[in-house]
């Protein structure tokens, strides 16, 4: 804009004089971004021209004998971003710039390389350049590359990863800009750019350096997980074949430690649609690998393969062994001579290394916690294509989380060791947990049913669970109720279901007591879950109603712990769904009694001291009201009218938003009762009959629209968004296709003044403390005819837009920007910067 162009001649000579204080490095980012952007839409030089003081600023930087770091590397960037286009590059290269930043002769000879953030610039300048052939040309011709390859081993990790991730963006782009198309891979042959990264790439895979090798089989895994492996299928191919021959001998080479690199390179290449099909070498090394590959190193090579669609048969079955080794040791050292199969007939690599892993303390857990996280992976997936054994996987699970515990004594020699390494092992405990309550969903366990719960309540009753592992415990032991009701009711196995619910419920009651408020807190969530899921059935409920559980969270209420009153409102709000609103609802104490459950949660809701319970029960009503709870029409509205009575001056914005969650379902409600079609907009024709005013009525006695009109001035910006959404929704519904008001007219009408004042009210944004009550300034907020009025001539959408303006819409702009870099630096007078 042109007040930018005013500002930016003196932006750049403050930038350039070495006697101004250094700038904020988050300043000169956001000054690049603004550069990036005007670059990105308008490729032409007449940037360079009409604002020559960019290419002042660059020279006088190159001038400086001593220039700091931050200011160099602005520079070099900036350099960089300019010359993306051709234009723009070769005005550059006129005034002599380009070789004296990027050049051997630039900073890469001098003092200044020795700072990290130089060295990155460079990089990240050398990147943005590289966007068209004279750029390529002069980079190899500078002698660039070699730096970049150097850079490759850089000591800052950054650097490192910026200069793999140039070569990978130098080597497709030089591929791009070749015009002759390759049909195969004998008609390739490289660019001269790209045979300079592909002869390095070859001679350091050949040197006898760790580091170097290291470094190629990083770049070639990036390469192969880039655009490259999936576009260019010919030259793919032919930079395979000259790699592969090196990554079968460092597999067979124990001497070689870049194992770990190599299981990322294989699944990269394995994702290439060139390799998808079940002939050649290429799966025959991913083989190799699975074997001669560490169980810590193979892990993520097999779960990555067995994810890819078409990876052969005989591969996936290969990868699901791997991962199922440790299990496979973990079951068969649990006893001695063997009671059950283990879950392997044979292994894909030596079982002595996975078994001398699990015998050591220092590598055990984390062999464990890695398997059951890729078998976790797994048993999330829709469709996994090989066939898990679940039950020898439950089993060995069941194992493994009694070894954790003390609950299992091994004879095994083997299995004592292993036992002792995971004695209270909270990691392993977690990761089996996660993965048991995934493989609730299988089933075919159904006969280990009765030997799961034991193992569960012994963790839900023994007092050495620590309150995470009792966490998990309890989302492991909800899921897998769900399973056993579905199990009971086909099968008519009550009395095991019985029995179960009954250990549950007594467990539950000794952990709603406890001293620690997370396993307070956790027993709630535990009982809502079980809930949501069993309410319907007979078992669980008797069982709920015969126990001490009602009491126990009726007296959590009154929790000290705001968390704990919080989970106990939501626990209450679900439990009302057997206790209260069921149709034959039994007799149960004087909480739930609906009526005192009402008052309960409303006299939290308008007196709790924190947050989060008063949410809770918003979120309760909004949950009761959306299933219907909360009897007829008239009880409702009445029932709405209190909760936003006392929401509307809640200091927690989250609340007030539940608020207008709340209201937003009772119109759709209400609407839906009162129109001749549900959620589907009337016609003009009938917009003036008896529903209409009814619904508007209804919406006025509950005091809907002073509600959600002084919502709209909401200091906290989401709840205006919301409460706007829930009015321009009414306004759909009141004005569906005739033609809004016309505002000329409504101002001359009775209610008119007070509507346009309205108007402008919340046009200025006025905070809600200083929104009148009802009757301000000629608004009745229950009014129907007024509030008819104000949904038709007040712009929704209007202040639907401003409402939806990012904040810093103003203060973000580029002007803004330049502005506070010249009161840093003092050249403006009011020094009042704008530290966004």
């Amino acid at each position: 804009t042109r007040e930018c162009a005013v500002l930016l001649p003196g932006v750049c000579a403050a930038l350039a004089d070495p006697r101004q204080p250094g700038l904020d490095d988050t300043c000169l980012e956001k000054l690049l971004d603004w550069f990036r952007s005007l670059t990105w839409f308008d490729p032409t030089v007449e940037l360079l021209q009409d604002n020559p003081c960019l290419t002042e600023l660059i020279t006088c930087v190159l001038a400086l004998p001593d220039p700091s770091p931050s200011i160099l590397s602005f520079a070099l960037q900036l350099a960089g971003i300019l010359a993306s286009s051709e234009s723009r590059f070769q005005h550059l290269q006129q005034e002599k710039l380009l070789g004296r930043l990027f050049g051997r002769e630039g900073p890469r000879g001098g003092a200044a390389w020795e700072d990290a953030s130089v060295r990155s610039a460079w990089v990240k300048a050398v990147h943005s350049m590289v966007h068209h052939q004279p750029a390529l040309h002069f980079l190899c011709s500078t002698g660039g590359m070699d730096v970049i390859f150097t850079l490759q081993g850089d000591p800052s990790l950054f650097v490192a990863s910026d200069a793999s991730q140039l070569l990978v963006h130098i080597l497709t782009f030089s591929l791009e800009s070749e015009t002759s198309k390759a049909l195969s891979a004998k008609d390739c042959d490289w660019p001269a750019c790209a045979q300079m990264i592909v002869r390095h790439i070859e001679e350091s895979l050949q040197s006898s350096s760790a580091s170097h090798i290291e470094q190629s089989l990083k770049l070639l895994s990036s390469l192969f997980g880039s655009c490259f492996g999936s576009c260019y299928a010919a030259w793919t191919e032919v930079l395979w074949l000259d790699i592969a021959k090196h990554i079968e001998s460092f597999l067979l080479e124990e001497t070689v430690q870049a194992q770990p690199v190599l299981a990322n390179l294989l699944l990269n290449v394995a994702r290439s649609p060139l390799f998808c099909g079940t002939e050649g070498s290429f799966w025959a090394l991913v083989t190799s690998a699975l074997e001669h590959l560490t169980p810590v190193q193979a892990g993520p090579l097999a779960v990555g393969l067995l994810k890819l669609c078409k990876c052969p048969q005989d591969v996936r079955i290969q990868a699901l062994t791997v991962l199922l080794q440790p299990m496979d040791c973990i079951l068969r050292a649990a006893s001695q001579p063997l009671e059950y199969a283990g879950l392997l007939d044979e292994s894909v690599s030596d079982p002595v290394t996975v078994e001398s892993l699990l015998s050591s303390k220092t590598s055990c857990a984390g062999l464990l916690c890695q398997t059951l996280a890729h078998l976790e992976k797994l048993l999330c997936l829709k469709h996994l294509r090989v066939d898990l054994p679940s039950v020898s996987l439950l089993r060995s699970l069941m194992t493994i989380l009694q070894f954790c515990n003390g609950f299992l004594s091994p004879t095994s020699p083997l299995g004592s060791t292993i036992s002792q390494n995971l004695i209270n092992c909270f990691r392993v405990q977690k990761s089996a947990l996660d993965v048991l309550a995934a493989l609730s969903e299988k089933k075919d366990c159904d006969t280990l049913i009765g030997s799961l719960f034991d193992v569960l309540l012994a963790y839900l009753h023994s007092p050495n669970t620590s309150p995470t592992v009792l966490k998990k415990t309890f989302q492991a032991t909800s899921k897998w109720l769900v399973h056993l009701q579905e199990l009971s009711c086909s099968n008519s196995q009550w009395q095991q279901t019985e029995k179960i619910l009954e250990d549950v419920f007594l467990v539950l009651q000794k952990r709603l007591c406890s001293p620690c408020w997370e396993v307070r807190d956790s027993s709630l969530e535990f009982l809502t879950a079980m809930v949501k899921c069993l309410r319907e059935q007979k078992e669980f409920r008797q069982c709920l109603l015969s126990s001490e559980v009602l009491r126990l969270t009726e007296n959590l209420l009154e929790d000290p712990e705001s968390y704990v009153r919080a989970s106990a409102v939501t626990a209450v709000g679900h439990l009302a769904f057997i206790t209260c609103f069921a149709p034959e609802s039994p007799v149960i104490g004087n909480l739930f009694n609906k009526e005192n459950m009402v008052a309960k949660l409303q006299e939290i809701l308008s007196t709790d001291s924190e947050g989060f319970p008063r949410r809770a029960v918003i979120s309760t009503f909004t949950t009761w009201l959306r299933e219907g709870c909360t009897g007829q029409l008239e009880d409702t509205e009445q029932f709405v009218s209190r909760v936003i009575q006392t929401v509307e001056h809640d200091l927690d914005w989250e609340v007030r938003l539940g608020g207008l969650e709340l209201v937003e379902v009772f119109c759709s409600q209400t609407i839906c009762q009162l129109s001749q079609c549900p959620y589907t907009p009337v016609s003009s024709a009938v917009t003036s009959s008896s529903p209409q005013k009814e619904l508007l009525q209804v919406f006025c006695r509950a005091k809907l629209f002073g509600f959600l009109f002084r919502s709209l001035c909401d200091c906290d910006k989401p709840v205006g968004q919301r409460a706007c959404d829930v009015l321009i929704g009414l306004r759909g519904h009141f004005y569906p296709m005739s033609a809004l008001e016309n505002p000329q007219e409504v101002e001359d009408s009775p209610a008119g003044r007070g509507i346009a004042w309205l108007q402008r009210t919340l046009r200025q944004g006025s905070l809600a403390q200083n929104f009148p009550t009802d009757g301000g300034d000629g608004v009745d907020f229950q009014d129907p005819e007024s509030m008819m009025l104000a949904l038709g001539a007040i712009d929704l959408l209007e202040l639907h837009d401003e409402l939806n303006k990012s904040s810093d819409h103003v203060e973000e702009s580029p002007q803004s920007l330049l502005q506070d870099i010249l009161a840093t630096v003092g050249t403006i007078k009011d020094n009042e910067v704008d530290c966004y």
